[in-house]
């Protein structure tokens, strides 16, 4: 038996950047890791202590297969309280991550010939995903001297009448842009206009900078919308691997029955913790968010300080998209250098599409006083390239 077995987009893959980058930096010692978006933080004592005390209430079985009704009324709240949005229970999916979330509803919705457009760069899985379904991914450049702003005209020139989903990431991971209210509406309209569905990741919500503000693209064409949210990032917890999808309650049913044949349920033990963390979003997250978009603007001014990088201007996330085309350098040259001679571990631009291509990605994943380390190793390798 040999790799035949395999389907056939498995038997010659293409190395990963990201996984062979982080599987490099495994074997050297003393390196400084700014590459996955997994915050330093463990999650908060009081989530992981209600969670141990529902564990020991029995909260260990089963929950019905699309989440506890509490978290999923909890999440409706939420959306009420913090974005004036009114949604009911039924129109919420709890999913093992927001990831997950991703792939059960493309799953769902798409059959092989379609086509979902993707802003470039992105957040690769989402190419993945697409391409496991059997459709095609069409990637929408965006250009670092625009500050890699999505513009709908360019959208619509796209769409053929296999067309089917719109992917949007804002506040979006690589670049730090955040969609501002006028062009969510005009991407709102041409959805409408179009009968597509807009798939819109919204993970970062809560990591907006100073100046810009945040509103969901659910408030401008919800019944085209729907949003892929989840825990990891706004609360530490990544590890415990719960998300959530709100969207029109008919669409949510065919995830959930993918959904069914997969996972049957997201953890029940995690959707507890989850709930708890939302009911009190403010005061548990508000902590870590807030000190990570001071990092951010820490990373941000310093890196701007130097001669040959500049941070494309950043509207929220948790990191920073650094341009390096000064250095002539590929990014993935510059990458392999950075981590080889200073022992600090980036993300190349071109491992998020060829748009992201002269950046790197840095997360602001490390204490302050490692980033005032970072800051004085990249001003070492700025003078050696010089």
């Amino acid at each position: 038996m040999d790799k035949t077995i395999l389907n056939h987009n498995y038997r010659n893959q293409q190395p990963n950047i990201l996984a062979t980058f982080c599987a490099k930096a495994a074997r050297l010692n003393g390196i400084i890791d700014l590459s996955i978006g997994d915050p330093d933080f463990t999650t908060p004592k009081e989530i992981i202590k209600e969670a141990f005390q529902q564990a020991n209430k029995g909260m260990t079985h089963y929950s019905d297969t699309v989440g506890l009704k509490s978290f999923r009324n909890t999440i409706c709240d939420y959306y009420q309280k913090q974005y004036d949005l009114n949604f009911n229970s039924s129109e919420v999916l709890i999913t093992t991550g927001a990831e997950h979330g991703m792939y059960i509803l493309l799953q769902a919705i798409l059959e092989p010939g379609d086509e979902v457009i993707i802003p470039e760069p992105c957040f690769s899985p989402y190419i993945d995903q697409v391409e496991m379904a059997g459709a095609h991914a069409i990637m929408a450049p965006t250009s670092g001297n625009d500050d890699f702003k999505v513009h709908s005209s360019q959208i619509a020139k796209m769409i053929t009448t296999k067309t089917k989903a719109i992917i949007i990431n804002s506040p979006n991971n690589p670049t730090g842009d955040v969609m501002d209210d006028e062009e969510m509406k005009e991407l709102a309209q041409l959805a409408k206009d179009n009968n597509l569905l807009l798939i819109s990741d919204e993970i970062y919500a809560d990591y907006i900078m100073p100046g810009h503000h945040f509103t969901p693209l659910a408030a401008y064409a919800p019944s085209n919308t729907v949003t892929i949210n989840g825990m990891s990032k706004s609360f530490a917890m990544t590890g415990w691997r719960i998300g959530y999808m709100i969207g029109p309650s008919w669409l949510l049913k065919g995830a959930q029955a993918v959904n069914d044949a997969i996972t049957f349920a997201a953890p029940t033990i995690s959707q507890v913790a989850a709930e708890y963390a939302l009911k009190y979003h403010d005061k548990i997250s508000q902590p870590i968010t807030k000190e990570l978009l001071r990092r951010l603007q820490f990373l941000e001014k310093e890196i701007n300080a130097l001669k040959k990088f500049k941070v494309s201007p950043i509207g929220g996330s948790i990191y920073a998209f650094v341009d390096i085309r000064q250095t002539r350098l590929s990014s993935l040259e510059f990458a392999n250098q950075l981590l080889n001679r200073e022992k600090v571990l980036v993300i190349p631009g071109i491992a998020f599409g060829n748009s992201g291509e002269g950046f790197v990605r840095v997360a602001a994943t490390q204490k302050m006083s490692v980033l005032k380390e970072v800051i004085k190793r990249l001003q070492h390798f700025e003078m050696q390239l010089s």
